[in-house]
């Protein structure tokens, strides 16, 4: 009987380089994900040795971005959410906006067409979800009024990264790409059930939902197993995030971050938190094994400028765009690094967008492919600006 199957492969290939290279980082006094990438770019299909799955990787790495947000709507409330609209939605989108046009004009000075460098400027403005949220929780950020800004934030992008998914293939013709046109009346419509579908789900989630889980989970802890217990959480956060990806057309970050939410306001909330962390850890650093497979090193090479000014758009552009509009809201200049260290990255909803772009016809593979490397240079300088971060704080703790 063969043992060998693709799988199995990925998985174990994946977190045995993931845990040598992340000890040797550890010792060289780096920060662990700086192995797990370069795990990822040795098991990628562009280097000699072993190569993983590039079909199956990318999903197992989902895993661990429903379980991460999940664990963050576990520490989260309605009211948490609530309190930072003020400036998370106007900021976000402010954001988004600013980055697409920076974007935009770094395709103009490569000659691209309008259609391409939108899409271009939409990838670099939305920051990873598994990166942002592990750099908080290792400095304790995720329950202070910056961490819960940061989230508020990333939510806000996760929903304006639904939306651009759904109306992209609409006005690729517009944009000179595949498709065919669609006339006001007929994008205004599919904008319109693409908000209803969030509405629905936001509103089957508090209603619904928010009796139902914690009911369910109740339940469960009077049979006094472990065991259920633990499979009653995992079977939560993967089926409302599968449920609300399949039936409500949201991501399966949105989805689960709302089912922690809804049970975050349960007595069984910590345990929940406890019970999935080791799950949690494990698929965050195949995430970014993942991500590592994606990169092909000759583009550092033969397109070095562009490659420059695509991770200046996303670690400095962005950045200091988030932290002017942080600060246009009075909030304190800690407030302000924390929010644009946070989001001085990209990641998981750049990739869909940049495929999608190609797909579509309108971003040329060029494009795709500084993408890539502006994430995975962008996570790795990340951990460096949140140490800059944390010399700042302890210079001038609050």
């Amino acid at each position: 009987m063969p043992h060998a199957t693709p799988l199995i492969t990925t998985i174990v290939g994946g977190l045995v380089l993931a845990f040598i290279l992340g000890s040797i980082a550890n010792k060289l006094k780096l920060p662990p994900l700086v192995g797990y990438l370069c795990a990822g770019i040795l098991a990628g299909p562009f280097t000699p040795g072993f190569v993983a799955d590039p079909k199956l990787a990318p999903e197992l790495a989902e895993l661990g971005v429903i379980l991460l947000m999940f664990g963050v709507g576990l520490h989260f409330s309605m009211k948490d959410l609530l309190s930072v609209r003020h400036i998370a939605i106007p900021g976000a989108v402010a954001q988004i906006g600013l980055a697409t046009l920076m974007g935009m004009g770094l395709a103009w000075l490569f000659d691209w067409t309008f259609g391409a460098g939108f899409v271009f400027g939409l990838a670099l403005s939305v920051a990873s979800t598994v990166v942002l949220l592990k750099a908080l929780e290792e400095r304790d950020l995720l329950e202070t009024p910056e961490g819960r800004i940061a989230v508020g934030w990333l939510i806000v992008e996760d929903l304006a990264m639904v939306l651009a998914l759904v109306l992209l293939p609409a006005l690729a013709g517009l944009l000179g790409g595949k498709g065919g046109d669609l006339d006001a009346s007929a994008l205004g419509l599919t904008l319109l059930i693409t908000l209803g579908k969030v509405v629905a789900f936001v509103a089957f989630m508090l209603i619904v939902g928010r009796r139902f889980i914690p009911w369910m989970l109740e339940r469960i802890v009077w049979t006094g197993s472990r065991e259920l217990f633990r499979l009653g959480v995992l079977a939560t956060a993967l089926g409302v995030a599968f449920g609300a990806s399949q039936l409500f057309g949201v991501s399966f970050a949105l989805g689960a971050f709302f089912a922690g939410m809804v049970l975050a306001e349960s007595e069984f909330s910590q345990r929940a938190a406890e019970e999935s962390l080791p799950l949690r850890d494990a698929f965050a650093v195949l995430f970014f094994v993942s991500v590592g497979m994606l990169l092909d090193p000759r583009i550092l090479i033969e397109h070095p400028l562009a490659v420059f000014g695509t991770v200046a758009v996303i670690v400095v552009g962005k950045s200091l765009a988030a932290l002017g509009i942080v600060m246009l809201f009075r909030h304190d200049l800690k407030t302000a690094l924390t929010i644009s260290a946070s989001l001085a990255q990209i990641g998981e909803f750049s990739f869909i967008l940049a495929g999608l772009g190609v797909a579509l016809g309108l971003l040329p593979p060029l494009g795709h492919a500084l993408i890539i490397a502006g994430a995975i240079i962008s996570i790795l300088l990340n951990p460096l600006v949140f140490s800059l971060l944390d010399r700042y704080r302890v210079a001038r703790p609050a």
